[in-house]
């Protein structure tokens, strides 16, 4: 059975609160934008390989596609490999979002002595699922002080001698390495991380993964053959970065004060998702479900929907630009 992050496990309905049919005329629908506006405005689920580190792959990409920038949505360590999401061109500012989703691994920790698989389950059970305490290892790019971080599942898939394959869901910020030497310690005997591999983070998984080769025969093509069928593959819509996050859809009218910065008021809201509670952070959308800013939820999805008037969402990062719906 396919196990789920807590925010995969999320099923939103959209609450209706005016309907509103949008002007075809204005806007875009993600999967219609050009390839060259993807290019600088998309997301690749990149397999990053053991050996370089996340900056040098994410400096990689955007050589590859000729842009000014890129950004990666939370550090692998050189040796660690698998799922690495990076943003591309004005779509960087995604990865702030991305950073603080849910995470999950697998790998193969190896044991100093041999314990029975019993004994290893029931250690995880009881000392290594759900909320704990972690310290961050000496070689680590924060404060090295004892923090609480949530361990969702923490599974032994198989069990061969002293090595151990696992699999462990848990909140942005845990040390995997740091993880299997403290269930070592834990239980007497010892233990350290021999290979990780990243399958999750956020909305991004193994499903849509694709190598810096991918990229780089993709390009090739799009450039030199007026081929674009398999960058539009790898290349997603932003959107699809903050698939995970609750949504609020805003009128055509609403949409251009919105990227001139100014907040979302209750009037202008045509539809929302269920289950926003206050201080949620909430993506805005248009009706063509276009990103228009992500911010934080003043009210509730009820309040939302029963109140006539008052502020519904603090804007806090803008990525339409203005007059796009003039």
């Amino acid at each position: 059975m396919k196990q789920l992050l807590p925010f995969e496990k999320i099923k939103r309905k959209v609450l209706v609160k005016k309907e509103f049919k949008t002007n075809e005329k204005l806007g875009c629908r993600p999967e219609e934008r050009k390839t060259e506006e993807i290019i600088n405005y998309g997301a690749v689920n990149i397999n990053k390989p053991q050996g370089p580190t996340s900056h040098q792959v994410s400096d990689y990409v955007q050589k590859i596609l000729h842009i000014k920038k890129a950004g990666h949505s939370g550090t692998l360590d050189p040796n660690v490999h698998g799922v690495l999401p990076i943003a591309l061109g004005s779509a960087t500012r995604i990865v702030q979002v991305l950073l603080t989703s849910g995470k999950e691994y697998v790998g193969i920790m190896h044991l100093h002595d041999d314990v029975s698989i019993e004994k290893l389950k029931d250690t995880i059970k009881k000392y290594f699922t759900g909320k704990i305490k972690q310290t961050p290892p000496l070689k680590s790019a924060v404060k090295r002080q004892p923090r609480f971080r949530k361990i969702y599942y923490f599974e032994i898939i198989e069990k061969d001698g002293q090595d151990v394959l696992f699999k462990v869901g848990c909140e942005a910020g845990t040390y995997i390495r740091k993880l299997i030497h403290d269930l070592g310690k834990n239980m007497k005997i010892g233990a350290h991380m021999q290979e990780l591999r990243r399958t999750k983070a956020g909305p991004f998984n193994e499903e849509n993964l694709f190598t810096l080769q991918d990229l780089v025969d993709a390009y090739y093509f799009y450039e030199k053959e007026n081929n674009d069928k398999f960058l539009r593959k790898i290349i997603q819509p932003v959107e699809n970065a903050i698939s995970h996050l609750p949504k609020i859809w805003v009128f055509d009218t609403t949409v251009d004060t919105l990227c001139h910065g100014a907040d979302l008021n209750i009037p202008g809201i045509s539809k929302l998702n269920d289950k926003i509670s206050k201080d949620d952070t909430v993506a805005i959308m248009t009706l063509k479900d276009e990103l228009i800013a992500l911010g934080t939820a003043k009210l509730n999805s009820e309040e939302m929907i029963k109140k006539e008037k008052g502020l519904a969402v603090k804007a806090d990062k803008v990525f339409m630009k203005p007059r796009v719906y003039k």
